[in-house]
């Protein structure tokens, strides 16, 4: 039996083969809080739905705790490349360039026989490598008229086209047209949006402007109960977003749109102009409008993006593809919807940490499933090899997936999550910190300033009140600081490089702060 195996292993046709390895799709977006899902039920399902992206996890599973190990855009993307934390890849930064010599999966999943593609958003500093196609845009790239880089250079923006809806139509021309149809393949399908400043396409600025958001319940935070971090941040509503900007008061960035768009901007734009200075709200009052303003937008770009993914996932059908492909959706990590009036990210809270993953595996996942294990963005590479039938190198730091894909529970599961956030001073003034979450618990030491917070996430879910000066918690602190010395070890982490001096790595925007309310 085993010759007669072999055999056919030897003789079988490459079409063949390749119908037996799952192709894998990895839609991936930038800034996409789990609370922006609706499968996730969250306090805005039902005013901004995300029906498409819900359909994977209908179709499939939705995990509920997967967390990433550095809440920033370009250090997620290194740890998914590599399957190693920051301090190993050497990405701990955005101002940082990846180093793409080193092992990562992709090279991985090529050397194996599949065929590699990576459409959108990269973000890396370098050329992409390990991608039989690549064809991504040119640092954060824009929204209207996106250009993109290439092997050949640089590829003009087409008149009108909005970023979301290029990125699919590259993806779906590829999977048509460009792929060698005897290989499986990986293809990587990373979004541009809801990234900051949050530019809607045209068609949905009113529909998005005319909700009402119900607002998260600590959205006047006042820091109390939290160390010192919490209270010198620069990522608040109330200070640190800005109404020419942010909230669109003053026109900004419409270079590349068509005058028709420009027209159709300024006159939506300009109305809420106009209800504003005739408002003049203050203090709690503009809080709220900010809030407002920013869910429209931002809202606006997702529901862009999940209609886009509609589109993906009927191409897959229409063309057969989706009975052998396996699609996965994530984000780089969470995002902050105004909870503690704050929006970015960086912070080790829960709405930074914790990002929305859901796949489906046509015959292989049960429909429906939901998973509580803790997983984290140091998982996806290894889980993209596991998948294809690739043996997993010793020095990558995750765990597959694919076990609880296929509906079994894994033997000794991590029952905590290492973190480490590295950049500062930086945009937004997070301070630089690590530590570890496991189910109930939250350790955070930020240690520069030599402080330290301790959450129970069962009694306190939003980390409104740290528990490190509690006498009753000492216990349990110690038990998390012994567990954040073993996961250091573990993870070989390394210290920390020299605090940066001055105040900030990137001066702000000069258009900031050219919008005043008339007193």
């Amino acid at each position: 039996m085993l010759q007669r195996n072999l055999l056919f292993l030897i003789l079988a046709p490459v079409g063949l083969l390749a119908a037996k390895r799952p192709n894998i799709i990895f839609i991936f977006s930038d800034d996409h809080a789990a609370n922006a899902v609706s499968a996730y039920g969250s306090r805005l399902q039902d005013v901004a739905p995300t029906p498409n992206i819900d359909r994977i996890g209908r179709e499939g599973i939705r995990f509920d705790n997967c967390f990433v190990t550095n809440a920033l855009c370009g250090p997620c993307r290194a740890v998914i490349q590599t399957g190693k934390h920051s301090h190993l890849n050497g990405f701990l930064e955005n101002h940082h360039v990846f180093n793409g010599d080193q092992q990562t999966f992709p090279k991985l999943l090529q050397k194996s026989g599949y065929q590699t593609a990576v459409i959108g958003k990269w973000h890396l500093g370098s050329d992409p490598q390990g991608f039989d196609h690549w064809n991504v845009l040119p640092g954060q790239g824009t929204y209207y008229k996106p250009e993109f880089r290439t092997p050949e250079g640089k590829e003009p923006g087409k008149v009108g086209s909005y970023v979301t809806d290029v990125v699919t139509e590259k993806s779906i021309d590829w999977l048509n047209t460009g792929r060698n149809k005897d290989k499986p393949f990986m293809l990587m399908v990373q979004h541009k949006a809801p990234h900051r400043f949050w530019l809607p396409p045209i068609k949905y600025l009113k529909e998005y402007s005319e909700k009402i958001y119900p607002e998260p319940d600590n959205m006047l935070d006042d820091y109390q109960g939290r160390r010192s971090a919490a209270h010198m941040q620069d990522m608040t509503l109330r200070l640190s977003m800005d109404l020419a900007v942010d909230n669109k008061m003053v026109p900004y960035r419409m270079d590349h749109m068509t005058p028709g768009q420009q027209k159709t901007w300024l006159e939506h734009f300009v109305k809420i102009r106009k209800k504003l200075l005739k408002a003049k709200p203050r203090g709690d009052e503009l809080v709220r409008w900010k809030y407002q303003r920013y869910m429209a937008d931002y809202l606006a770009c997702i529901r862009a993006m999940d209609d886009s993914i509609g589109r993906l996932l009927d191409h897959l059908t229409e063309t057969g593809l989706d009975k052998n492909t396996v699609v996965i959706y994530s984000s780089d990590q969470g995002f902050f919807l105004g909870e503690h009036g704050w929006f970015d990210k960086r912070f080790m809270y829960e709405e930074s940490m914790r990002t929305p993953l859901l796949a489906r595996w046509p015959g292989v996942i049960k429909p429906g499933s939901v998973s509580m294990e803790m997983v984290s963005n140091l998982d996806f590479a290894q889980t993209f090899l596991d998948i294809a039938g690739i043996g997993i190198p010793n020095d990558m730091q995750g765990l597959s997936l694919k076990p609880i894909l296929e509906g079994r529970s894994p033997k000794n599961w991590r029952d905590a999550v290492y973190y480490h956030y590295y950049c500062y001073p930086e945009y937004h003034a997070v301070r630089r910190h690590d530590g570890v979450r496991t189910e109930r618990y939250k350790l955070i030491h930020y240690y520069d300033l030599q402080e330290w917070e301790l959450f129970d996430l069962k009694k306190d879910p939003h980390e409104m009140r740290s528990l490190h000066f509690s006498d009753g918690h000492k216990k349990v602190m110690d038990k998390l600081k012994e567990q954040l010395a073993s996961l250091r070890k573990q993870y070989q982490v390394t210290e920390a490089p020299p605090l940066r001096t001055g105040k900030t790595l990137f001066p702000p925007l000069k258009e900031f702060g050219t919008f005043l309310i008339e007193n």
